[in-house]
């Protein structure tokens, strides 16, 4: 078994095959951008749906769910680079960044979860999928994680850039399943999402995580009160941005405007575009 379900790509632009005889590695085509989303509409909706359902939906969630909208509205952007091609996923898949405090604020580790079949989820299935593998990996009981973990803090410094070139090559280059090895499959997603509005940020761009292959990563920034125009009218509204990094040789403007368009639909509109809120229960009363 595959660590990855891949269809290969066959149809190439001109511009498409030179980006991908121009740039070596994620180092060099990375592009950046940011969209200031309005969020009044998207706030009204997080509240409606805890008040419905008793789930803490987040922020973070949303812009999970939109994601997972936007790559299932332009499928050439869920892609990895193996061999110098570029390979469609069949799966849509988000990774969230997770904050590891349990040692102290001093020793904070980075880790995340990711969440398979994104699009084809509920935002419910969401919510308490991402927060049963939150406590999980923050109480360090996600035994592939764990291992995967311990394993690289064995890896002497001098070898630490071959070890992690040699796992991006086993697990995208040669796309195979190391879960008998520790290593969980899939770890890094179609899009890495990222919440710096946790750390009072409301703009920072992300890197490229080469041995990951994910060509786009998202950075939420904090919500904030805003001057906005408003039918002709400028009045105070709340608005967040989104930083974004592309990796150029899968992702170029055309996606850009798609993903552009797609999240402010999303989140203009939320009542319409993201799950119909169920009546409240008794116990959400």
């Amino acid at each position: 078994m595959p660590n990855l379900e891949l269809t290969p790509k066959t149809e190439l632009s001109s511009f498409r095959r030179a980006a991908l005889g121009t740039w070596r590695t994620v180092g060099d085509p990375s592009v950046y951008g940011t969209i200031e989303l309005r969020m009044d509409r998207a706030l009204e909706y997080l509240e409606a749906f805890r008040r419905a359902t008793g789930k803490r939906l987040t922020v973070t969630h949303l812009l999970a769910k939109a994601a997972a909208g936007v790559l299932a509205r332009m499928p050439d952007a869920n892609a990895i680079l193996r061999f110098n091609r570029i390979w469609l996923r069949r799966d849509v898949a988000i990774f969230m960044q997770v904050a590891m405090t349990d040692e102290g604020e001093e020793k904070i580790d980075l880790s995340g979860i990711v969440v398979h079949e994104a699009d084809q989820k509920s935002l419910v299935q969401i919510v308490d999928e991402v927060e049963a593998r939150v406590a999980q990996v923050r109480a360090r009981k996600d035994p592939e994680l764990e291992k995967a973990r311990s394993a690289l803090h064995k890896v002497p410094y001098l070898l630490l850039r071959p070890f992690v070139w040699l796992l991006g090559l086993l697990l995208y280059t040669l796309n195979l399943d190391l879960r008998w090895a520790g290593l969980p499959k899939d770890g890094f997603g179609s899009v890495m999402i990222t919440n710096i509005g946790s750390l009072g940020l409301d703009q920072a761009y992300v890197p490229l995580v080469p041995y990951s292959r994910v060509p786009i990563l998202l950075a939420a920034g904090a919500v904030r009160e805003s001057p906005v125009v408003q039918d002709g009218r400028i009045v105070v509204g709340r608005t967040m941005k989104v930083n974004a990094t592309f990796d150029h040789r899968i992702v170029d403007g055309v996606h850009a405007a798609i993903m552009s368009k797609t999240l402010r639909d999303y989140f203009d509109q939320p009542f319409e575009r993201f799950d119909p809120l169920p009546a409240p229960t008794a116990a959400t009363r």
